[in-house]
């Protein structure tokens, strides 16, 4: 029974990740494909330096809704099965990692999608919310300082499992499922941006606010 709620936990996390708002946006408002765009990424950013704020707004508010939906249900459906408060927390990091996973390959948008940092902000505001402040207070630092939203994601997905560690032997939670799915999504979120990981080594990444 464990393992079918997992299971169940992780398909639904998987297709609401697989809603990518700035696919659906670009196309019902732009008649266009985000993908085909700019740095033909289907996130926020590039939706904010191709349409402008109102779509980007659309964009990040839909990412992150789903990514706070998907964790509930998941943590509702095992909360509800198995009456175990560790089990809902564990099927909440479940639907985490299915989520993103449906956010960077999803099965309605032929699996090319974004880099997940939106959704993945998304699912830990449903699941450690007090995690996410500390995450959202060195992303904007580095953000502001740097200019360089890649760089401000990267540094964010190396923080969130050492965070989520602290957290979880703060609060009594099962440190090894909790920690292995945050480092998991750390992992999927810094793999995404591999290119402009290069693109820093070699000095020529963009800094928000720059000319295209």
């Amino acid at each position: 029974m464990e393992i079918a709620i997992m299971v169940l936990c992780a398909v639904q996390g998987y297709l609401l990740g697989s809603i990518n708002f700035g696919v659906v946006v670009s196309r019902v408002f732009y008649h266009e494909d985000i993908r085909t765009k700019g740095s033909g990424n289907a996130g926020t950013t590039n939706m904010l330096r191709t349409y402008g704020k109102k779509a980007a707004a659309l964009t990040l508010a839909g990412d992150i809704g789903k990514g706070v939906v998907a964790v509930l249900i998941a943590q509702c459906i095992a909360g509800w099965a198995q009456h175990d408060v560790s089990a809902a927390i564990s099927a909440g990091y479940v639907a985490s990692i299915a989520a993103v996973c449906g956010h960077l390959w999803p099965i309605w948008f032929g699996f090319k999608g974004g880099k997940g940092v939106a959704v993945a902000a998304g699912a830990i505001l449903a699941a450690q919310p007090i995690v996410l402040l500390g995450l959202v207070v060195v992303f904007f630092a580095l953000a502001f300082s740097t200019k360089i939203v890649s760089l401000s994601s990267i540094v964010a997905a190396i923080v969130y499992p050492i965070l989520t560690c602290l957290w979880s032997l703060h609060k009594g939670y099962d440190v090894i499922i909790t920690t292995g799915c945050a480092a998991f999504m750390g992992v999927l979120v810094i793999w995404m941006h591999r290119a402009n990981i290069q693109r820093l080594l070699k000095g020529t990444e963009y800094k928000f606010g720059q000319k295209k």
